[in-house]
């Protein structure tokens, strides 16, 4: 296994050969977010005004969700601080890109920014890493799902894809409420309500069918874009004791006009060594990247990102460098940990039965 290093380590070295106005912020990335509110309220003004065959509703929903989609992204770079840093126009332009995924800005800093971003890939502290073997063997729903066949548990995954940002984000909400001192708590609690007030107003206005064109497609589709990006960010790196982004995150590789679209969030590996950097200037940061430490860096088209992780299972095994299908006892490599997401092969262990039975909280040879 290679030596890892930290973040910090790579992007000192790479800072050296950077111009130094990458690392200011770039407020006119706010144009584009313009254009996506206007797109948003067109098309939700629309809906709401005239009558129309449902399959003008669809084709705005599209719409609506790539919308939602791309404002969350660009919240994310605001609230990274590489758009505008005057604290309070950051958390209001990120609530406002937020809103249709409805996660307040003062939580997202603290689950994103300070938790995921400084624990990346950690088994304990990132909230956003996938279980171990270890952890998987306390739950006992999810000792249950992983029984179910590989294809099966696929299928399913990728279709909760459409309502996992959301779900999450929940989740979130309330594992971190309790850690916001006091005073803050009231505002961590009105970020939550006030977006899903005024949608489910929205509901009571418009009636069900056109809400449905109006929020909840457009809201699937936004989930379903938004993770599509992070389930490809780390789910096919290995869990690492060091926060090393050349180990444990991924870039993927879109077309360039869905880079304008999405504000180069495809660009993963670059935003973990410079999350204070505007994503702009992310693809100058991959050359410099590429060519200090080739052996090292791992990107992949978006297609075989997604087709590697239908393939493979969600639960590390022993170190975190392997991922294992429990009860079948099949064994994947990780990236850089003798993943071929071109030949993907499993090792099979030779357990007797099911392979593992998972109960009270430990794994037990059969």
């Amino acid at each position: 296994m290679k030596e890892l290093h930290s973040f910090g380590w790579y992007a000192s070295r790479v800072a050296k050969k950077l111009p130094k106005h990458v690392l200011k912020p770039v407020p006119s990335r706010l144009w584009g977010g313009l254009v996506y509110l206007l797109i948003s309220l067109a098309g939700l003004t629309s809906i709401i005004m005239f009558d129309m065959s449902p399959w003008f509703y669809l084709l705005i929903a599209f719409v609506l969700g790539n919308s939602f989609a791309s404002m969350g992204f660009l919240g994310h770079e605001i609230l990274h601080g590489t758009v505008v840093k005057k604290p309070w126009v950051r958390n209001f332009l990120g609530a406002v890109a937020f809103w249709p995924l409805s996660t307040g800005p003062r939580l997202w800093r603290k689950w994103h920014n300070m938790d995921h971003h400084v624990h990346t890939q950690h088994e304990e502290l990132d909230p956003d890493s996938w279980p171990s073997l270890r952890q998987l063997s306390k739950i006992k729903i999810l000792r249950w799902i992983y029984k179910l066949p590989l294809p099966v548990r696929a299928f399913f995954s990728f279709l909760s894809l459409t309502i996992t940002f959301t779900m999450h984000s929940l989740r979130m909400f309330v594992v971190y409420l309790k850690e916001f001192k006091s005073t803050n708590r009231p505002m961590v609690v009105v970020q939550l309500i006030l977006p899903w007030v005024t949608w489910i107003g929205l509901l009571v206005w418009i009636g069900p069918l056109k809400w449905l064109f109006a929020f909840v497609i457009p809201l699937l589709i936004a989930n379903f874009i938004v993770m599509a990006y992070i389930s490809t960010n780390h789910r096919l790196n290995p869990l690492v004791p060091v926060n090393d982004p050349l180990a444990n995150s991924l870039t993927v590789t879109v077309p360039k006009w869905v880079d304008a679209l999405h504000f180069n969030f495809s660009y993963h590996t670059e935003h973990h060594l410079f999350p204070a950097m505007s994503s702009k200037y992310y693809p100058m940061v991959k050359e410099h990247i590429k060519s200090m430490w080739p052996e090292r860096y791992h990107e992949m088209p978006m297609t075989k990102a997604l087709v590697t992780l239908w393939r493979t299972p969600r639960v590390y095994h022993d170190d975190g460098t392997a991922l294992i299908d429990p009860y079948p006892g099949n064994v994947y490599g990780s990236l850089g940990h003798g993943l071929d997401p071109a030949k993907i092969k499993f090792q099979k262990l030779n357990l007797k039965g099911t392979a593992f039975f998972l109960k009270k909280g430990k794994t037990e040879k059969a």
